[in-house]
């Protein structure tokens, strides 16, 4: 049995579709439709009915499921053990980071990383969704929260400030508020599904909805460039304003905690030379940041 095979139909069970596995996967439909083909002539069994609504497991795609996710758990120990004992340098490192950090913060530290360690390749991805360490969807994680779970090893590197702010345009079209309550009556930008800010507005006694923000997406670049572009009074890290001549930090006395910064390995891969190297190299880098 190709264990690519098995990986491919558990990616098509958790996606609920060809086209979205395919993205995941980094594969075209018709490649993953003849995959699952083929593994379905092997098994001799029908794993999916498909349908308008995407693929959905039969009776029999259902009978092994588990079974598939237990091979997946095991593959993943066996790479952790085998990238856990490596005493090579060269290789790659792959680090997930929000969209905001992979974007603002590390491309000129991994740029200087590269030219410290010319044989370490880096991925990175940019998603603000909680990548599995322990499924080996990233080596390194930087994260705004400390892990739970008792696998992996987290490391504080700072602290990232936040703070209110807006475009100067639209302060000069629409006047600056005085207090909290005064951000009621202007144009705020908010998370889509994600309830962050509502939350917060909450903790300092405002009755945040989701109705209340004029313009709302959960994509967090998206929000910061929005904000830049005068479309209304957001919240934001402050070192994204330092950079960004025409935007204005307003009611700075208002006090929202900060958001600590982690960096996050399996407790495996602290053996690894490479991945030691570029978790010492990122956190160097960070530490003496004022963000």
């Amino acid at each position: 049995m190709d264990w690519d095979l098995i990986r491919i139909f558990l990616t098509v069970v958790d996606a609920g579709s060809l086209s979205k596995a395919g993205q995941t996967l980094g594969m075209s439909q018709p490649t993953l439709g003849r995959q699952i083909n083929r593994l379905e002539k092997i098994t001799g069994l029908t794993l999916f009915v498909r349908g308008r609504s995407g693929m959905e497991l039969s009776e029999a795609g259902l009978n092994l499921v588990e079974h598939a996710r237990a091979m997946q758990a095991q593959a993943g120990q066996f790479a952790l053990k085998v990238a856990g004992n490596s005493q090579s340098v060269a290789g790659t490192v792959r680090i997930t980071a929000s969209t905001v950090v992979a974007t603002y913060l590390l491309p000129p530290i991994l740029a200087r990383l590269q030219e410290a360690e010319p044989s370490i390749g880096i991925e990175l991805v940019a998603s603000n969704t909680v990548e599995n360490l322990l499924a080996r969807d990233a080596d390194i994680a930087v994260r705004m929260f400390r892990p739970t779970q008792g696998d992996l090893i987290a490391r504080k590197v700072n602290e990232l400030s936040l703070g209110i702010f807006a475009a100067r345009r639209y302060l000069e079209q629409f006047g600056v508020p005085s207090c909290m309550a005064e951000l009621t009556h202007h144009r705020l930008l908010g998370y889509d599904r994600d309830e962050q800010i509502i939350n917060g507005m909450k903790a300092f006694g405002i009755g945040a909805e989701r109705s209340m923000f004029t313009l709302r997406t959960d994509d967090q670049v998206a929000y910061w460039e929005l904000l830049k572009a005068g479309a209304g009074i957001g919240f934001a890290a402050a070192f994204l304003a330092r950079e960004a001549a025409d935007v204005v930090r307003i009611l700075p006395e208002v006090n929202i905690p900060p958001l600590p910064m982690w960096l996050t390995v399996h407790q495996e891969l602290r053996t690894s030379l490479r991945i030691r190297r570029v978790m010492d190299f990122l956190s160097e880098a960070l530490q003496p940041l004022v963000l």
